[in-house]
């Protein structure tokens, strides 16, 4: 079916019933016929017409008039003129003044104008797609550049942010007392703060050409014999592990030759790129923290030591009591005695806990290693501890992977300690009729010993805190003791050069381990008192 609304105009019927049966015939059914040029008007007025033929002499006003007036109502809408022979050159003026889409001279051939009306039509269509494309490029224009004005302005604001966002980031480093490094993943020093080049007395130059473990180390001794030193630990962090915290390290200072006590925090510096790994480090002095600890340290070794001597009095004094030095004592007397005398030597046991944390700290304690048996030693802290887990009704079982005759180099009076405080830990927190195994093992020439219990577990939030001075395990329960006894045992350990760990899951248990690497020596050799220096 033929579409398409058309208007035709024609004073005389007789052309326009013509023009009606011809559309008739060929299936346009939307066709309004007109003998008046001025209704033909008022129709257009209200109605859209995709084409509009009108002949060229009419008596109320001629076709090029009608079109003219036409045109200023729908400009893309094709109309053709109908005319004669001897009107040819006035429809040829009016397709150049008014833009008419064609002319046919009359009398017309009906195949040449249907093919003239359904181009003129689909022509209409066309014109008519083209202006709302264009209006519609047009309304894109308008809103594009309202964008773009709305963008600039973003852009100005969060530029100005940025801006003053980097001048306060830019403030706050630079005027920081801490010093702030950053690294590579290979700890190459890509840039530092004024604060930073105050601590080693070097110019950001001078730094950006050393590496991390050339102005960092961990204490004096190992920085002037060797450069491979523990700052080189902080480098090849992985994705899961972000962060890290070295302690007890210095700084030297170049100028000056002042080595500072410093604690430095490292953290990945995150990219959504491929960027290589890179960390950023807060270099913290604590010269003046660390010297107030080392007051408060002697203190308290100064007030323990002077109370070594009037406790020993008093338990040697109890002693005499209980042994009927004054005579015989009843029964009540007897218990209020022991337990002034236990009261004591606890209370001893303390004080000589602290001068042994305080020995160790202040590196006067020099290790006395020999050479002595192993099994010998585990013999005898089992043997004292015995009756202690019998006590409890404890299965205390000891396993050895050695060799009977397997010595070792170290000091055993510390290790003693050392296996004496897990083991005592282990029976203390096992409930009654638990199971607790000893496993001594050597491998390699490392000595490996480890105590496991089925007693309640330390929930994983407290082990970090295990092994720190005045811990006393776990924050669900506080014990009785110092919280000294696994502080002192790491170390002894790592006065050895050992690693000291534990293994635990809640409601089932613990393992305890250390190990003493490169340890093992001749169980023929006699032993011998060797100093570490």
């Amino acid at each position: 079916m033929n579409t398409g609304k058309i208007v035709i105009v024609d004073d005389e019927k007789m052309v326009t019933s013509a023009f009606k049966t011809l559309f008739k015939v060929e299936g346009f059914n939307d066709i309004h016929l007109f003998n008046s040029p001025c209704e033909a008007l008022a129709f257009l007025k209200d109605n859209i017409p995709d084409l509009i033929i009108s002949d060229f002499i009419m008596p109320e006003m001629n076709g090029l008039e009608f079109l003219r007036e036409a045109k200023k109502l729908y400009p893309e809408v094709s109309m053709i003129l109908l005319t004669g022979y001897a009107d040819k050159e006035n429809a040829i003026r009016a397709i150049n003044e008014v833009g008419l889409y064609k002319y046919i001279e009359k009398p017309w051939d009906n195949d040449d104008l249907l093919m003239n009306i359904r181009n003129g039509i689909e022509r209409s269509h066309l014109l008519e797609n083209l202006r709302n494309k264009i209006e519609e490029l047009e309304q894109a224009k308008i809103q594009l550049q309202e964008y773009s004005a709305n963008l600039e302005k973003i852009v100005a604001e969060r530029t100005a942010e940025l801006q003053e966002a980097n001048k306060k980031l830019s403030g706050i480093i630079n005027y920081c007392a801490d010093g702030i490094v950053i690294l590579d993943g290979c700890g190459h020093i890509l840039q530092v703060n004024p604060a930073c080049e105050n601590m080693t007395g070097l110019s950001c130059d001078a730094l950006c050409k050393k590496r991390f473990q050339e102005i960092a180390y961990s204490n004096v001794k190992e920085f002037n014999s060797s450069q491979n030193n523990k700052s080189g630990e902080i480098f090849g962090l992985g994705e899961d592990n972000f962060e890290i915290l070295l302690r007890d390290y210095y700084i030297v200072n170049s100028l000056s030759g002042i080595h500072s006590p410093v604690e430095i925090s490292f953290a990945m510096i995150s990219s959504d790129d491929n960027a290589p790994d890179k960390f950023v480090g807060v270099i913290r002095d604590v010269s003046v923290q660390k010297e107030a600890e080392k007051l408060r340290d002697d203190f308290i070794a100064t007030l323990t030591h002077d109370m070594r001597t009037p406790l020993l009095a008093a338990i040697q004094t109890l002693k005499f009591f209980l042994e009927g030095a004054i005579g015989e004592l009843d029964e009540k007397q007897k218990v209020l005695l022991s337990t002034m005398l236990q009261s004591n030597e606890d209370l001893l046991g303390l004080v000589n806990a602290l001068l042994e944390v305080y020995r160790f700290e202040s590196g006067q304690l020099t290790l006395c290693k020999t050479a002595f048996s192993v099994k010998d030693l585990v013999d005898q802290c089992y043997s004292e501890l015995k009756p202690l887990a019998d006590k409890k009704e404890l299965s205390f079982d000891l396993i050895y992977e050695i060799p009977n005759n397997l010595h070792i180099m170290a000091d055993r009076a510390e290790i003693k300690r050392v296996i004496t405080n897990l083991c005592g830990n282990a029976i203390n927190y096992t409930n009654k009729r638990g199971k607790i195994s000893v496993l001594t093992k050597s491998q390699n020439g490392d000595f490996i010993f480890s105590v496991t219990d089925n007693g309640n577990g330390i929930p994983q939030s407290d082990i970090p805190n295990l092994f720190k001075r005045f811990s006393q395990g776990t924050a669900r329960k506080r014990s009785t003791g110092t919280g000294l006894g696994l502080y002192l045992s790491r170390q002894i350990i790592e006065a050895h050069n050992g690693k000291i760990w534990v293994d635990s899951k809640l409601d089932k248990g613990s393992e305890f381990s250390f190990i003493l690497t490169d340890v093992v020596t001749d169980g023929k050799i006699k032993e011998r008192q060797v100093s570490n220096g």
